[in-house]
């Protein structure tokens, strides 16, 4: 059995018709091997039609601009070139021709290049979009493996060439958004007591991870912070993203326009949950008048577990008549300090930060008590760290149990699965792998579009021809049709 593939191209007057053979196959006995198309034989038959689309196309393009539009004047040829443009199917080489610049018209420039000034970029939409998502979602070296195996290339696709494509992209993103502003509330409390009811509140978690540096030399050295964040609507799909704090120019834009995604009125009420960190304490202000920033108590009660579990060792010294302290008196102390973080947990629940300041106070004093030497303990350390983070955010601790019956975000345990799905599952874990600040930053863009599924509207916007269907399109044509 002979298979001859022929492509027929026509103009659009149908004034003449083209017909070439592109592709021949011959077969033999059916066998589980033989039937159909192997996948050497689809990427050949794929590369030869584009091969014979792009030549028609290139020869139209050129023969249609070889005029002045202002004289029409043929232009004069000075020289020809080859440009090379990467697509899904091959690597084409086009040949460009440059022509003398009609003197009808002054030009800045002597010559041009029709088929350049329409092919600025060097590698297709297609092409430059799969794999800045394959990227956002696996290692450079594993999407360049991928897309090598399955595509018809034409040439080896390299991990770096893969992560400075990724990059372009990203840097496209980065260079659309707007500029950073200390403030973003333009609206005036009478503007917007006059719009109309808001929707129900935007919850907004933030927390950050960590990952290996570049200049990492050991294990306990080299790490920079990475903070990601999910903006969860009442109803809808909810979004991630992410960005490098050290990086990152402008964190309040970024997070504002994550916001403004999601349909965010001037009057409605936005609750933002974050660990409490300095880094991130002051992110929220400003960006919403009807806001309020709480602290995560996942993060709280995560500290006083971890003071609970140090108080657990704490022993009371040996018999000793030089010491003032007695056996009995540090037995009485280790107690009461295991019954006042129990306390401190219960005060911080219902929101009393002013008696869980003081019982933190008193917690401090009966470890200065227990440890005479002056030489603080890790335990001693702890507790004051506890008490300055404290007193750091007392603003932001609201009544946790009120919140928690009225059906209200208390946590950010939604927060820590995105941290493992933005940062960690690509960049940390089983990853090993360095990051500089910039590297880092760039790919959480590209990978925080990809979870999201938005990056297909990106493309969309900069290339209108482009095509390809994403899945939230293809769910709400779903919901339509039903």
């Amino acid at each position: 059995m002979k298979l001859t593939v022929h492509v027929t191209l026509s103009d659009d007057d149908d004034t003449e018709t083209v017909v070439r053979e592109v592709f021949a196959l011959t077969r033999e006995a059916l066998t589980p091997d033989t039937l159909g198309l192997g996948l050497a034989e689809g990427k050949d038959l794929l590369a030869a039609v584009q091969d014979t689309l792009v030549t028609a196309q290139v020869s139209a393009t050129v023969a249609a601009q070889d005029t002045c539009p202002d004289c029409a004047a043929p232009y004069r040829h000075k020289d020809k070139h080859t440009i090379v443009v990467r697509s899904l199917f091959g690597t084409l080489r086009l040949d460009s021709p440059r022509w003398w610049h009609c003197p009808c018209q002054v030009h800045p420039t002597r010559t041009f290049s029709p088929l350049a000034a329409l092919l600025p970029e060097r590698t297709t939409p297609e092409l430059s979009y799969l794999q800045a998502r394959f990227a956002g979602l696996v290692s450079y070296g594993a999407s360049a493996s991928l897309l090598s195996e399955l595509l018809p290339l034409g040439r080896p696709l390299h991990a770096t060439a893969l992560r400075f494509e990724v990059q372009a992209t990203a840097q496209r993103l980065e260079d659309e958004l707007g500029d950073e502003h200390s403030s973003f509330i333009d609206t005036c409390q009478r503007d917007r007591e006059e719009l109309p009811r808001p929707e129900l509140p935007l919850v907004v978690g933030l927390d950050g991870g960590y990952v290996h540096s570049t200049t990492q030399r050991s294990r306990r050295d080299g790490w920079f912070e990475v903070i990601a964040g999910k903006a969860v609507p009442a109803d809808g799909r909810a979004t991630c993203f992410g960005y490098v704090q050290t990086y990152d120019t402008k964190p309040k834009r970024r997070l504002f326009e994550v916001l403004k995604s999601h349909g965010m009125a001037a009057n409605q009420q936005v609750t933002f949950l974050t660990d409490g960190g300095e880094d991130i304490r002051d992110l929220p202000l400003y960006l919403n008048p009807d806001s309020e920033h709480l602290l995560d108590w996942f993060h709280i009660t995560m500290r006083i577990t971890v003071l609970t579990n140090m108080t657990k060792s704490l022993q009371p010294p040996p018999p000793d008549p030089d010491l003032e302290l007695s056996v009995e008196t540090a037995t009485k102390l280790i107690t009461e300090i295991g019954t006042g973080l129990e306390r401190l947990k219960w005060f911080l629940w219902h929101g009393n930060v002013f008696h869980a300041l003081q019982t933190v106070e008193d917690i401090t004093a009966d470890l200065e008590i227990l440890n005479p030497d002056g030489e603080p303990t890790k335990l001693l350390t702890a507790v004051r760290e506890f008490d300055s983070y404290l007193r750091a955010n007392a603003g932001r601790i609201p009544n946790y149990g009120e919140r928690r019956r009225a059906g209200e975000a208390i946590s950010t345990a939604f927060v820590e699965s995105t941290v493992n799905q933005v940062i960690s599952k690509r960049m940390v874990k089983k990853q090993q792998m360095r990051w500089t600040p910039r590297g880092a930053h760039l790919l959480l863009q590209v990978r925080t579009r990809v979870l999201n599924d938005t990056l297909t509207n990106d493309y969309r916007r900069w290339y209108p021809g482009f095509t390809h269907t994403s899945k939230a399109d293809t769910l709400d044509d779903q919901l339509v049709a039903a």
